[in-house]
Formats: structure tokens, sequence, C-alpha cells
């Protein structure tokens, strides 16, 4: 371009001509040079971000991860550590993200023959831990051992009934610490897991399809025989599934359960 184009004003450098013809294109959408390298189309976009949070002066503090949550039932530290004691905080605490009202205490005395353990309590405990249909199985169950109800530790891994609750998220949320701590604090001789997926994943099983395999229950205290079975609806929907937990818990049988 050595000569100004044709009817151009008087007194406008070449400098000033050119600038405006970029300018120009800018306002049209080009603000870079042609090219047949792919590009993305928004890093424009980030850049001005970029540029518009260091002004501000926030760096990269504005992309910084959100805290963590804080553990279900607060510190460690903090948990009660008598089995007295857990029974009134777990059902007051206000670390734990369940209406209070709703929440169903645990059963039973400490260091019990046997502990039998839930996911959550069922959607018809009104009364109370297995006070349902499913506790009707279970006393069944319990007659057979040569158990009454009152010898047994009866737990839930959640105070509530909650549908289709996500333990994966649970556990990393500290409800598996939490459950390990509150069976090392009843003590049993021996557990009996009535919902093996739930309670698997919570103890950082990776296969929970496989707990039938699993026999031993582990928790801070240190390990007791398990027994992992289906749940309570399970059990009530099929009659083969209380008699294959009856096979599993034939080996019990001639120890002292009592």
């Amino acid at each position: 371009m050595s000569q100004p184009p044709a009817g151009t004003a008087a007194g406008h450098s070449l400098s000033t001509l050119v600038d405006a013809a970029f300018a120009w294109w800018e306002d049209a959408g080009l603000d870079g040079m042609l090219s047949d390298t792919p590009q993305s189309w928004l890093e424009s976009d980030r850049k001005a971000a970029a540029k518009a949070n260091a002004k501000a002066g926030n760096g990269a503090a504005s992309f910084a991860p959100p805290p963590p949550p804080p553990a279900m039932g607060g510190l460690s530290r903090d948990w009660p550590q008598t089995l007295d004691d857990f029974h009134a905080w777990w059902l007051e605490t206000p670390s734990l993200p369940f209406p209070p009202a709703r929440r169903i205490a645990p059963t039973g005395p400490a260091g019990a023959p046997l502990m039998i353990l839930l996911p959550m309590p069922e959607a018809d405990d009104e009364a109370g831990l297995l006070s349902g249909r499913g506790g009707k199985v279970v006393d069944g169950m319990l007659a057979a051992l040569g158990l009454a109800r009152e010898q047994v530790y009866c737990a839930a891994a959640l105070p509530v009934h909650v549908p289709m609750p996500d333990w994966g998220q649970l556990r990393a949320e500290g409800l598996g610490a939490l459950l390990a701590h509150h069976a090392a604090l009843a003590a049993p001789q021996r557990v009996l897991i009535l919902g093996r997926s739930g309670i698997s994943t919570l103890l950082g099983h990776s296969l929970p399809n496989n707990a039938a395999d699993l026999r031993e229950f582990n928790h801070d205290g240190g390990c007791v025989p398990a027994v992992f079975a289906y749940d309570l609806a399970a059990l009530v929907a099929r009659p083969a599934h209380k008699a294959a937990l009856w096979n599993r818990l034939l080996d019990w049988t001639g120890t002292d359960l009592t």
C-alpha cells in the first residue's frame, strides 16, 4: 500500500488508516490471523476472563476447588466413648444430616452374643427398630438360634429410612468410619448383616455383590465372625433367601450363642 486509497481524507496517516482497517475487522468478529490450524473458539473468552480475574486480584484463587463437606458425625475425637452415650448422641446430634424426630435408636446390650446390623430402619419400623414386618422374620430366626430379641444388639448404619441411598457417597462422607466406631462400642461376639450391598460398600469392599463370601466384620476394636445376607425386604419376599441364610447360620449352631 504505497499510496492512500483514492478519496481518503487529507491528513490521515498510513498508520491511522491501517488501525482503522483492523478496528473494522475486529468489529466484524475477526480478532486474529487466519490459519488452517484448529483453534478453540472460546480461547479469546478464556483469556479475557483470566485478564479480568488478574485485574480484580483474584488470580488462581477464583478456580480453587470448594472445601470438602464436614465428616458425617463430626470429628472422630468428639464421638461418644460409651454405648449409652452413643445412643443418646445418635438421636440428638446435629452433626448427622437427618431429622432428629425421625431417628430410631439401636437396642440391646453391649457385648451381646449377636449383633444384627441393618443398612437403615425399615419403612414400617414405626414403633422402633425391627418393629415392622421384618422384625417377625428376625424373631423367628433368633428363636431357631435359641436367642431372644433382648439378648441381641440390633442397630442400623443410618438412623432413618432413606429411599435409595447413595452408599458410596455416604462412605465418602464418613459414615463407614462412624459405623466401625459404633460396632466397636457394641463389642458383639458375632454380626449378622441384613443388607449386604449397602453395608459392604460402607466398609470399603470394592465388590459389594460378592459380600456373601465375606466371613468377618472389621471394626475399630478388631474383627468378629460375620454373615452377610440379603436385606429384610428380600427375605420377606423370597423364602429361598431365608433358606440360604439359614444354611449360612448353621456354621454357628455348633457354638454357644447364648
